[in-house]
């Protein structure tokens, strides 16, 4: 991506994140670059296409850096433990990504649907590595779908400790959710 896609991307994805999308507006995105309005239609055909170009790198970026950190993993337990702690980094590093995705999600318009294809995607890695751990007897034999939800779920929830705390404590964090959630889907 060049430097001026990048700013554009980068601009778009704080000022959705900050005023929401529907507040945001293309003048406001080529006034905080400083382009003008043909360089970012050259970029990008719309304000839509911005969005969506937003989200798919940003679960891109997840899943990627999921499948690498748990390829050579074999225990079920363990790789949803690098889950976890990938999932924290992530949304301490790009809070704005995470912020948007989950404002998105509680609707039914095409982004809300996007934003929901794209996590429930990411739910069902989790459960295909959850359905294994059950079939290995690894994990506990209870329902894959809420489990790997729930992971989801209970790692997002990281996010409001930070607002609330204003402390990015990863490891204290990931060792919360370790000792809360993990450890007891040990079969």
């Amino acid at each position: 991506m060049n430097k001026t896609k990048r700013k554009i991307f980068e601009t778009s994805m704080r000022l959705f994140a900050e005023k929401g999308y529907d507040a945001t507006s293309i003048e406001e995105i080529t006034a905080t670059v400083g382009v003008a309005k043909g360089t970012l239609y050259y970029h990008f055909s719309s304000k839509e296409e911005i969005f969506n170009f937003l989200v798919d790198e940003g679960m891109k970026l997840l899943k990627n850096s999921i499948s690498i950190k748990t390829a050579n993993i074999n225990n079920s337990i363990d790789k949803l433990r690098a889950i976890v702690l990938i999932q924290i980094k992530i949304l301490f590093k790009y809070e704005n990504f995470i912020t948007i995705i989950l404002s998105q999600i509680w609707g039914n318009d095409e982004r809300s649907n996007l934003c929901k294809k794209y996590v429930f995607e990411y739910i069902q890695m989790i459960e295909e590595i959850v359905k294994v751990g059950i079939k290995r007897e690894e994990i506990v034999n209870r329902d894959s779908d809420i489990i790997s939800s729930g992971i989801f779920g209970f790692t997002c929830s990281s996010y409001i400790y930070k607002m609330r705390h204003d402390k990015e404590d990863v490891k204290k964090i990931f060792e919360e959710v370790d000792n809360s959630f993990l450890k007891k889907l040990q079969a």
